[in-house]
């Protein structure tokens, strides 16, 4: 069920569409957590709740354990926004899946995945339950809940079991066998399936249990440690947690993570983890696929510190394209034109020059791609964007980058095909990028002393802090544009409204010098708009049926921040 047909996609802001597809979860779930929160008690309760503690850890098993996924990703979403320091972890028991393939990559993207550890037995048929199309199954199902609810009170163990066999659970169990077996022998993985795994797995066996954090991953184990249980045992199995669990503490030491197999040991590590999930090395049929998918989960998820040093020398090596760029600003702040950077750039890319610092843009962007693309696979360490240089780095490629990118856009005349850049032509990476700063200024935000001590600019600032402002100046041309043309006053209105409101934001960035000094030169597209529209404001105000033209109804400081 898609979130917002639920009107609740507030309460999951974080997870909003970003071009991976939309995010879905499970509608039964998700109603049952709407029904506690939309209860002013239990809402009472939560805040009070927040407002002593510094982790909350939420434990379920079965159906419980995926509301108390959903409720974690609820907990999460809601502390994101005022970048709280309060830690959520979610410990399921045997949960089914909650959403789909969406999910999973909003999760990774908001580096959440830590947040789950679900702990699963190889024999229990649950987790897997919804890869199967569930409305062909409900009967055996709801019968297969009463059995559960029974076993714990029934003295005749034997006598549910042979229940259970009459009403074709061995079909009903192969049916499930079969849909896991398609979804992990995918080669779409995930994208054609309502539901996909998310955080970690803690996949359990007699012998002992490997861990394994990448969703193809745990989907193709889950397979391949289905394949060796009877449909009896799996039923049986879904109680056993506690068992397994006290089995697993005296066994703490043996414990396998396959991201941490050595190279001089892999053939050993591997024979281990094979043994720990329950397969038999010697049969061919399950160990061979079974060692791919253990040596895929260790490639996939190698070295996430090794990766932030590979992408260190990286962004060492494209340091002279970003100098180029700020070489190339500083001329064109300083010409005797007087256009400025952006203007520049968007009248006279024909040039040699332009060219070269089109390619520069190229290979800065290719990087910046593969940093995100890095990101949202989990392939760097989980506190990466809270790394001094990874919050910087990024947010000064944006400022010095975003605005040739809006000139481009403009020169090429996009606007005229597709409509203003801020909303119809943004490149994916800055709205990431942006979304990244954001989360930084949140948590400065909570620091009294920090702010305490910011001093106010002496001096225009090297970059404009708003990448966007050009992007408004354009859409501010147009407006003017409009207003001159209009003869309706209903239309004519909202139009100056719009110009009253970005005025006032551009006014207020000069003046605390928040941007570069491109802006205010002579020539520049913002100081030839700004004269062009005082001129036209004080013929408007000689004009008795025009709109009041000062102290109109607009927040515009939160309209263009």
């Amino acid at each position: 069920m898609v979130l917002g047909e639920f009107g609740c996609e507030h309460l999951f802001s974080p997870l909003e569409c970003d071009g991976e597809g939309t995010v879905k979860v499970d509608a039964g779930f998700l109603r049952l957590l709407l029904e506690f929160y939309q209860r002013q008690d239990f809402q009472n309760r939560i805040q009070e709740f927040l407002a002593k503690v510094k982790m909350i850890i939420l434990i379920g098993h079965s159906f419980g354990a995926t509301t108390a996924s959903l409720t974690a990703l609820w907990f999460l979403s809601h502390l994101q926004p005022v970048a709280s320091p309060i830690s959520v972890l979610c410990l399921t028991f045997s949960t089914p899946l909650l959403g789909n393939e969406s999910l999973y990559r909003a999760i990774l993207r908001n580096r959440w995945g830590g947040s789950f550890c679900n702990v699963v037995s190889k024999l229990d048929v649950v987790p897997k339950l919804f890869f199967a199309p569930l409305t062909s199954l409900t009967p055996q199902l709801h019968l297969l809940l009463q059995f559960w609810q029974d076993i714990t009170t029934s003295p005749s163990l034997e006598q549910l079991v042979g229940e259970l066999r009459k009403q074709n659970f061995d079909e009903f169990f192969s049916n499930i066998k079969d849909c896991v077996k398609d979804v992990a022998q995918s080669e779409e993985e995930g994208r054609n399936n309502l539901f996909w795994p998310l955080g970690s797995y803690l996949l359990f066996s007699e012998e002992g249990a490997i861990c394994l954090d990448n969703a193809t991953s745990v989907v193709k184990m889950m397979h391949l440690m289905l394949e060796i249980v009877s449909s009896a045992s799996s039923f049986e199995d879904h109680l056993k947690y506690s068992y397994y669990t006290r089995l697993f503490s005296s066994q703490f030491l043996e414990r396998i993570n396959v991201n941490c197999l050595s190279e001089s040991s892999q053939k050993a590590n591997v024979f281990l983890a094979l043994q720990s999930s329950g397969i038999d090395p010697q049969d061919d049929n399950i160990s061979k696929p079974a060692k791919d998918c253990l040596q895929m989960a260790r490639h996939m998820g190698r070295a996430p510190n090794l990766n932030n040093a590979y992408l260190a020398i990286k962004l060492s090596e494209i340091t002279p394209c970003r100098a180029q760029l700020e070489w190339y600003k500083a001329h064109c702040d300083e010409s005797v034109d007087q256009r400025g950077y952006y203007d520049t750039f968007r009248e006279f890319a024909a040039s040699r020059r332009e060219s070269t610092i089109d390619m520069n843009l190229f290979r800065l962007g290719a990087f910046w791609d593969r940093v995100i693309g890095m990101a949202a696979r989990n392939e760097l360490s989980h506190d990466f964007h809270r790394r001094s240089k990874w919050i910087h780095a990024p947010h000064s490629y944006m400022l010095l980058a975003e605005p040739l990118e809006i000139a481009r856009y403009y020169r090429h005349g996009m606007h005229t095909k597709k409509g203003h850049y801020i909303k119809h032509g943004r490149n994916r990476r800055f709205q990431i990028l942006e979304r990244w700063w954001n989360r930084k200024v949140a948590v400065a935000a909570q620091e009294p002393q920090q702010n305490n001590n910011k001093r106010s600019r002496s001096r225009y600032a090297s970059f404009t802090q708003d990448s966007l402002f050009w992007a408004r100046v354009e859409e501010a041309k147009d407006w003017l544009k409009d207003v001159e043309e209009e003869q309706d006053l209903n239309k004519l209105k909202p139009l100056l409204e719009n110009m009253n409101g970005f005025e006032t934001y551009a006014e207020e960035l000069i003046k605390n010098k928040e941007v570069s000094k491109d802006v205010v030169l002579k020539n520049s597209s913002y100081t030839l708009w700004f004269e062009k529209w005082k001129d036209l404001k004080s013929k408007l105000l000689q004009q008795p049926s025009t709109p009041v033209l000062n102290g109109m109804d607009c927040d515009d400081k939160e309209i263009y921040r």
